[in-house]
């Protein structure tokens, strides 16, 4: 469970820098904004990503269990 929360968490932090990168908008001039703005996106994308593929990871394994 550890590994697979440490790819959700690398796999957010990437996607989260190439947006940060090609976002078109004007930056903030407070280095503490520009900070605040990355981490709580890459929250929500962690949360997004982990809510939607641990549960689906889980039934795919009861039902490989089941079948067997």
């Amino acid at each position: 469970m550890k590994r697979k929360t440490l790819n959700i968490l690398t796999v957010s932090a990437i996607i989260t820098t190439i947006g940060f990168l090609m976002d078109g908008d004007m930056k903030e001039p407070s280095m503490t904004m520009r900070f605040t703005e990355f981490f709580a996106m890459m929250t929500m994308l962690f949360l997004a990503i982990s809510v939607i593929y641990l549960p689906a990871h889980s039934l795919t394994k009861k039902l490989q269990r089941v079948r067997q």
